[in-house]
């Protein structure tokens, strides 16, 4: 009797080991991001999707794709309704103009910051950068890529390509998402961050 009390805690105990399958990524940024996307109460996957997920597709990471870029600051920037997936409208203004060198190239791209999040504590210095490249509709998802930035102390800012991710609509159409305006287009390909994502 013994034995099989403990043949079946030694299987219960293997069971909850499966299930717990060790976060995927090379970096905190993609081992969170994955981390996320597998729990039920987090992520943006369909239910069918989330059921067998374990990792998104990552491009390696390379650090040339990590800049240092000056901010201009725009001062009194007007509102503007920002565009959605859906129909509704997020209210935004443009932060300010960060330019950078990437590869030999210089480029630019406004930074904004929307009027409801700068309400709530956690996010009253956070910055919204939505970029396309020449990689969108090809590796990446056609609509660009977002990145999270933060207000800082001085004139520049730190751009890590490799933490670029996808809207929330691509993987749920139930989510609204911003669209990302024609003047944020890198002449570029970026090949860093979330890739397109294959439903299965």
């Amino acid at each position: 009797m013994r034995f099989i009390i403990c043949t079946l805690i030694v299987l219960i105990f293997s069971s909850c080991g499966q299930d717990k399958r060790p976060i995927l990524g090379s970096t905190d940024f993609q081992r969170k991001i994955n981390a996320e996307f597998k729990d039920a109460t987090t992520s943006p996957l369909k239910d069918k999707d989330r059921k067998n997920f374990s990792s998104l597709e990552f491009f390696e990471v390379d650090s040339s794709y990590t800049v240092k870029a000056k901010l201009e600051r725009t001062q009194d920037s007007e509102w503007f309704k920002m565009k959605t997936t859906t129909s509704r409208l997020t209210e935004e203004r443009i932060y300010g103009i960060l330019a950078f060198e990437l590869k030999g190239k210089l480029f630019q791209l406004n930074v904004y910051q929307g009027k409801d999040l700068m309400a709530e504590e956690e996010f009253k210095d956070y910055l919204f950068l939505p970029f396309l490249d020449d990689s969108n509709g090809e590796e990446t998802y056609g609509g660009g890529r977002y990145m999270d930035l933060r207000i800082p102390e001085g004139d520049s800012i730190n751009l890590d390509f490799n933490m670029a991710y996808n809207p929330y609509c691509v993987y749920n159409e139930k989510f609204s998402c911003p669209l990302v305006p024609r003047e944020n287009y890198l002449a570029t390909k970026i090949y860093a961050g979330v890739k397109m994502f294959k439903k299965k």
